[in-house]
This record gives C-alpha cells, structure tokens and sequence, in this order.
C-alpha cells in the first residue's frame, strides 16, 4: 500500500506541473488585464510603471518561471483587482463552497442510493419506471433555471425560504458555518437541493443499474439458496457489491461539486469560490483564477487519492492485483 501511495503522489507531482503549464499559458497568453485595471487618462510611463508592477513586462517563459518558483514557496500570484495574495482571497470563500457541496452530496446519496435501490428491486414496474423517469429530468434541465425555479417557487410565490446571501453564522469546532444556525440552515437548503440534483439523478441510474447486475449473479443466488432473508442479501451482498462504483462515483462527483458550483452561487449570490472565479474572469484577474484551477486540481487528486485507498479496502481483488 505505501508503494502505491508514493507511485500515485509522483504521478500526482507531474499531473500538476502539466496543468499548471497549460493553465498558465491559456489564461496569460490571451486578453490584457491592464487595459481593464490601469486609469485610460495615465501617461505613458504610468502606464509601463504599472505593467511592470504586475510582473506583464516580462516574456511568457519568465513569467512561468517566477510562477513556479514563488508557488514552490506556496506564493500563487497577488490579485491584480484585490492586491491580496491569491490563495488567501480562495481559502477566504472556500469554506462556503466546500460547505454547500457536502450538504449536496449528502443530500444526493441520502436521497439518490435508496431510491435507485428501490427502483433497482422493483424491477420494470410502475415504480422502477417513475424512479427513473424522474431521474431523467435531473439529466435534463440547466441548473441555472432549475436555480431560478426554486427562487420563484420558494422565494417569491411562497415566501418560505430566502433566495440569496449565506445567512448568519455560527461556530461548530470554531469554524464559522451556516451549519450552526437555522438562518443559515435556511439560507443553504435552496442552493444546495439545486446543486445535488444532477448527482442524486446519477446515483439513481448508477445504484439501480449495480443492483439489477448483482441479482443475477451466482453469489446472490447461492445466498437464497442457503435460505438467507432477502433483507441480509439486499443489505449485505448486493448492497456491498454495488458500493464499489458508487463510492468512486460519489468521491469524483464531490470534488465536481467543489469546482462547478459556480452556476448555483451566482444564481443564489452565494459567497463562494465559484462566484469568485467567476468575478474573476470578468476582470481577467489572472492570478485569482490560476490560483483556484491549482487548489481545484489538487483537490481532485487527493480525492482521487482517498477514492483509490478506500477502492482497494472494499474490493481485495484491488489489493491482490497490487501485489502482483
């Protein structure tokens, strides 16, 4: 197992650089911010004074370059709008966003894995087809009107439920969290059904699809045939066969939560990391937005990471491939 953690953290080094490369080039190579941040009325030397401050007077390959030094030092870039360091403006609105994807994802696995169970139990009947027809919606719409949906549903006809803002705040293990309160319980309940919607739609379609695999294999039926209840079948056997997939669905779909909440905390002015980006990019804050894709991609490699550990511990034929 540590070789395979090493083997992956060295394949995790160079993922990293390769898209820190691409990031770099892609986003430096196109547009000048300064026509957006520098006074039109300034002279001429202003005007270089004000390039050169912002590190845009040097080649392309000189600018990697000192990207990459200062990010080895954990320095990703000074936002050329906020003249605050990058990752502290990223880590600032994180925790906002990382809190609305765990509500989502617990809301898409509570609600996506009994459902599709169900559904996949039920075989093509009534309920296995409305299951997953339902399902088909959360396919189908945008989630930027799903979004303006729920406002108008919730927010403006009903008046039951605030439709942007994070709400008050409380502490829970001294983090500041909508958690701690119901304002922020109320606040976090519309974006968050909005976000989990695909995924709850996916888990649907995933589980089913595992559990009408796992009934006709031979293990399922040799366990009937002992006379096991169909209760310890469903919810040992098949329900552990079908957790593999799952678990590295859900792993994979958290951190897509994390990096394309964006829609959902523009339509409901969430204070997250994806409205930042999204600020960001209007105004070609170049640093801003590399900073967030490093910190996206290394969370999707350290959950991929977690996914593969947690893989091999509930398949060993993971582990004996391994040895091999």
């Amino acid at each position: 197992m540590l070789v395979f953690i090493i083997r992956r953290l060295l394949q995790s080094c160079v993922v990293i650089l390769a898209v820190s490369l691409i990031v770099f080039v892609g986003l430096y190579g196109v547009g000048d911010p300064s026509l957006l941040l520098i006074d039109p009325d300034a002279s001429a030397a202003e005007r270089d004074q004000a390039i050169a401050m912002l590190g845009l007077d040097k080649p392309l390959y000189a600018q990697y370059g000192t990207f990459l030094w200062n990010a080895l030092h954990g320095d990703l870039g000074r936002s050329f709008v906020y003249n605050e360091p990058s990752i502290s403006l990223i880590l600032n609105r994180l925790p906002a966003t990382l809190e609305l994807a765990f509500v989502a994802l617990i809301l898409a696995v509570g609600i996506g894995i009994p459902l599709g169970l169900w559904a996949g139990l039920k075989g093509d009947g009534p309920v296995d087809r409305t299951i997953v027809t339902g399902s088909i919606f959360g396919f189908s719409l945008p989630s930027f009107w799903q979004g303006m949906m729920l406002v108008w549903i919730f927010a403006v006809l009903l008046g039951w439920l605030p439709s942007n803002g994070r709400g008050e705040l409380g502490e829970i293990f001294g983090i500041k969290t909508s958690l701690a309160t119901l304002d922020g319980w109320r606040h976090l309940i519309l974006p968050a059904i909005n976000l989990a919607l695909f995924k709850t739609a996916l888990l649907i379609r995933l589980t089913r699809a595992g559990v009408r695999e796992a009934l006709v294999l031979d293990f399922v039926k040799f366990a009937r045939a002992k006379g096991l209840r169909e209760n310890r079948i469903i919810g040992v056997h098949v329900l552990k066969y079908i957790l593999v997939p799952i678990v590295t669905v859900t792993g994979l779909e958290f951190g897509q939560l994390v990096a394309f909440a964006t829609v959902t905390e523009t339509v409901f002015a969430w204070p997250g990391s994806g409205k930042l980006i999204i600020d960001s990019i209007y105004k070609l804050d170049r640093p801003v937005v590399v900073a967030y894709l490093m910190v996206v991609v290394a969370m999707f490699i350290t959950i991929n990471l977690l996914v593969d550990i947690l893989y091999s511990a509930l398949d060993p034929r993971v582990r004996l491939a391994e040895k091999r």
